[in-house]
């Protein structure tokens, strides 16, 4: 399908550059101009559009021929292809013409059916040697129906010819699974005669089909089927040739055809190699069954991983495995016992596997002559260790015979973090095999945990696998890893360098990091997230020479790094383990430090993913905190509001995540507020923060006059009420009696409101306290009668303040139904009937209004 779609669309760009039509009103002829050849599949897309764009006319004009073509033209022109197709040589005129079938074919919705002999022609060209041909072919038979009953008909003799355009018509003509079936029968038959009489080159592509059978449709492969590749796989894997193919020749004065001798393949290191052949085996040329050792070695771990998913049925499977003496080349060194031949064909691939990786591993240590060959070594190392672990998840048994190797491949590479990609797979078996073994992990998790994100933070790679790797074992990792909930100052780095990557990772794994032990913790490390990452730039850039900015002046705060008088603040930040302190007694002093670094783009990105988690962390928390938890997480709100590095935005984004959840927190816990009380008293009762923290200074207000109540906590006193009460009316009477500082803004209407309707609410819980707020209300329907106030520069923002003042003195005259308006019960206030307009309460509070308030 994806070829089709490619060649169409490249087709329409070279098209309708330049194009000329016949007279003849059937079939058109167009002039084919080629276009440079696009670096990526984006830039191909962009000339698309480009080319569509600007000769839209042209396109529909060939559409609208395409379309428009009469059935007698149309044969006319499939029996002109045909005799162009018999040809011996099939030059410019054929591919253009093939182009003009594709385009006629793919013009309309409805699919056609072509002639047989061109339907066999076109069949004839998937095996052509030249590839233009083989794609337009499959591309115009995937336009067509195919013939009847011929559906999904490549037979025996033409699937040693299969490459992967063929590969893909065959598996899109499939229209069932029985068709699915059938294809993998005919693949499988292709597979069971002996090597020599195929091509390896059509047994290539026949591998990546049957996978692709078994990823999207495994119950299309019967056991049968399963139980016949795995004995190739056996035969390919363990009895490859050890000799070099390609006709290697051992050198001297005769060098002739006669005089070539089999030369054995060698190791990396330039050694002969003295076992089976393996994928880490090199030679001036390789045999067929070489390349299907290699190939077999590609698909090993995800044959091993779905094969399980094949349908049980009837099956005829036979244990007897003729196919390993059978057209193979048994290695003398290594060749198995006979009990193996005794084991079912999957237990036998288990063993094979075994054998394999464990020889991969045994090459590994050797010192490959070339540096790409050092390469493959590692990625060979993470198939094989992968594969090692499926292997002993299959078979438990395995497992005590694993473990000494992959034990002795950990402290081998452990030292080494070049080797960190292979040693992600080996802390995989480990947490999956670890109990089993009664090994000692802690040595594992130290490094995975403690070096990997210290050292490779900036490596992006291990950053995506090591993440990929905790969210798919989060579980176990939980239940068996302590270490893994203390390192999250560590695992952090990788979200601090490269935010926009790593934060869908975190998404996920945040929740499991929050515990009793640890929410208070992370919830500083959340918010100085920003200060790690300038402070990782700041080791990296220590590291090298010092770097000046434009205008040569060095960056302060690389001295500052550098500073022994400074070193104590980052390396708190560069922590590796939680439990050494909650956060940093000069954090001003830190954030002065970095003050350069707010507008570095990485510091920037990583500010805006603090919002997000800390959502998750507080959504999180109230399912495991407790309430003494809960209230010292309050008090760190409170406190840290004001100590926030200075990014674009990310104070005003902190503080309305705060607003919004220290709301939520006293709406579950109200006696969190009693508990509480003093530090938020001491907060409400500043008035800078009226100015500088509108948001969480207005939810504070908010839940000081919501939840100070004896309803809430019978703890609530008269004395603590009164103190409330005098508190916010200060704040109140400050700043509505005096003009703002200049340069200073006024203070948000929303603030005024809120501490009006809070001083009204303790009011009617103490009815002393009704004459003192009810003389502000009238004052300040004085004031306002004179004209505009220095304190509320809108004349709207002002009506509504005054306004809201009249209803809450309205409702103080009245203070029995004031208390159960301001303060309803729950079954009142849950659902808030008095603010559904279609029952009675709004129309007795507007009576009431009405009534006490003369007009």
């Amino acid at each position: 399908m994806y070829d089709s779609l490619f060649l169409y669309s490249s087709f329409l760009k070279a098209e309708l550059k330049s194009c000329s039509c016949d007279s003849s009103p059937g079939v058109f002829r167009v002039r084919t101009v080629y276009l440079p050849r696009c670096r990526n599949r984006q830039e191909k897309r962009r000339n698309a559009r480009l080319s569509l764009k600007m000769y839209s006319h042209g396109s529909e004009s060939l559409i609208k021929q395409a379309r428009d073509i009469h059935e007698s033209e149309l044969q006319k022109f499939f029996s002109r292809l045909v005799k162009l197709l018999q040809g011996k040589e099939l030059g410019h005129e054929t591919v253009d013409s093939l182009q003009r079938l594709l385009l006629i074919l793919s013009a309309t919705k409805y699919t056609k059916t072509l002639p047989p002999e061109l339907q066999r022609r076109l069949a004839s060209l998937l095996s052509s040697s030249a590839e233009q041909l083989q794609v337009l072919s499959s591309a115009v038979l995937r336009e067509t129906l195919p013939l009847s009953g011929q559906e999904v008909n490549y037979n025996q003799e033409n699937v040693v010819q299969l490459n992967s355009h063929a590969a893909s018509l065959l598996l899109s003509q499939a229209q069932s699974r029985a068709d699915l079936s059938s294809l993998c029968a005919q693949l499988l038959r292709g597979l069971e005669g002996r090597q020599s009489e195929g091509s390896a080159h059509s047994l290539t592509h026949t591998l990546p089909i049957l996978n692709s059978i078994l990823t999207h449709s495994p119950e299309s492969l019967t056991e049968d089927h399963v139980t016949l590749l795995s004995k190739k796989l056996v035969d390919w894997l363990r009895y490859a040739s050890i000799t070099q193919g390609g006709g290697a020749s051992s050198g001297g004065f005769f060098t002739g055809q006669r005089s070539r001798q089999p030369v054995p393949t060698a190791e990396l290191d330039g050694t002969v190699s003295g076992d089976f052949f393996t994928v880490l085996c090199v030679g001036q040329g390789f045999t067929d069954d070489q390349w299907m050792n290699v190939y077999s070695f590609s698909m090993l771990r995800h044959w091993l991983l779905t094969n399980h998913s094949v349908s049980n049925g009837n099956t005829t499977a036979d244990t007897d495995d003729r196919s390993e003496v059978d057209g193979s080349v048994v290695s003398m060194v290594s060749a198995t016992s006979s009990s193996s031949r005794l084991l079912p064909p999957r237990e036998r691939l288990r063993e094979k596997a075994f054998q394999y990786c464990q020889r991969l591993i045994e090459q590994s240590d050797r010192k490959a002559q070339k540096r790409i060959d050092t390469d493959l070594q590692k990625a060979c190392l993470v198939e094989a260790v992968c594969i090692l672990d499926r292997v002993c998840e299959e078979d438990t048994s395995l497992v005590f015979r694993t473990f000494p190797c992959i034990k002795a491949l950990f402290g081998r590479l452990s030292s080494d973090l070049s080797f960190a990609r292979v040693l992600l797979p080996i802390a995989q078996f480990y947490l999956h095999h670890g109990e089993t073994a009664a090994v000692d992990c802690e040595s594992v998790w130290n490094l995975v945990f403690g070096r990997f994100p210290a050292e490779l933070f900036n490596d992006l790679f291990l950053a995506h696998e090591l993440l990929r790797f905790l969210r798919l074992n989060l579980e176990s990792l939980q239940a068996r890893v302590p270490q893994y909930t203390r390192s999250f100052p560590n695992l952090l780095k990788f979200l601090a360098w490269d935010s926009p990557s790593a934060v869908d990772d975190f998404v996920d794994l945040l929740p499991s990091l929050v515990t009793t032990g640890t929410a208070v913790e992370l919830l500083h490390t959340l918010l100085d997230l920003p200060c790690l990452s300038a402070t990782l730039v700041l080791q990296l850039r220590s590291a090298c020479q010092p770097i000046s900015d434009t205008g040569g002046r060095a960056l302060l705060s690389l001295d500052a790094f550098r500073s022994t008088s400074y070193r104590g603040l980052f390396l708190f930040l560069l922590r590796g383990e939680a439990g050494s302190g909650d956060t940093i007694d000069r954090l001003s002093t830190l954030h002065k430090l970095l003050a350069e670094a707010a507008d570095w783009p990485r510091v920037v990105q990583c500010s805006q993913t603090v919002p997000v988690l800390l959502h998750i962390f507080f959504n999180t928390v109230v399912t495991v905190a407790n309430d003494k938890l809960l209230a010292h997480l309050i008090l760190v709100m409170l406190e840290r509001s004001s100590l926030l590095l200075n990014v674009p935005k990310y104070i005003k984004e902190i503080h309305r995540v705060f607003s919004c959840h220290l709301l939520r927190l006293c709406k579950l816990h109200p006696s969190l507020v009693v508990d509480q009380s003093h530090e938020l008293l001491e907060f409400a009762g500043a008035t800078a923060n009226v100015y500088s923290k509108e948001d969480i200074y207005t939810h504070v207000v908010w839940v000081l006059g919501e939840y100070l109540s004896v309803s809430c906590d019978s703890r609530c006193s008269v004395r603590l009420i009164t103190s409330c009460f005098e508190t916010l009316e200060a704040v109140l009477f400050e700043i509505t009696s005096s003009a703002p500082t200049p340069g200073a803004v006024c203070p948000a209407p929303r603030v005024i409101t809120t501490l009006m309707s809070a001083l009204a609410k303790l009011a009617s819980r103490s009815h002393d306290l009704i004459p003192r707020v009810s003389l502000f209300f009238s004052k300040l329907r004085t004031v306002t009668r004179g004209g505009s106030v220095p304190w509320c520069n809108n004349e709207e923002d002002l009506v509504a303040i005054v306004t809201r003042g009249e209803e809450l003195w309205s409702l103080l005259k009245a203070p029995g139904v004031a208390q159960s308006v301001l303060t309803p019960p729950t079954h009142i206030a849950s659902p808030q009937w008095h603010q559904d307009t279609n029952v009675a309460m709004p129309l007795r509070l507007r009576a009431l209004t009405s009534l006490t308030h003369p007009q």
